[in-house]
């Protein structure tokens, strides 16, 4: 599995997850922005080099473990993080 290392990254009311690949320039990306105490998931940003290695997944599984650590809940926007959010029933108590 390649290695990936998550950081996050706050300004005020948004942020991003970014998903930084061994061997790679090249930073995957997860923004969200907060609207009345949920954080709104917009955009899932991986560039086609990186793609293929899980890099989304892992962005999408570092909101949903920040979600149940800090007692927030996530509205999917984005198509792909609503489609995690749809494959992983488990995840309904943290959907907005």
């Amino acid at each position: 599995m390649t290695e990936v290392t998550i950081t996050r990254h706050e300004h005020g009311h948004a942020g991003e997850y970014h998903a930084h690949v061994a061997e790679s320039s090249l930073t995957g990306r997860l923004t969200w922005v907060e609207r009345d105490g949920v954080r709104v998931a917009e955009h899932t940003i991986v560039p086609a080099a990186i793609g293929g290695r899980g890099v989304a997944s892992r962005l999408v599984d570092a909101l949903v473990s920040d979600a149940r650590e800090h007692g927030f809940k996530v509205k999917p926007v984005c198509s792909y993080v609503v489609a995690k959010f749809d494959e992983n029933p488990e995840w309904a108590d943290l959907r907005a």
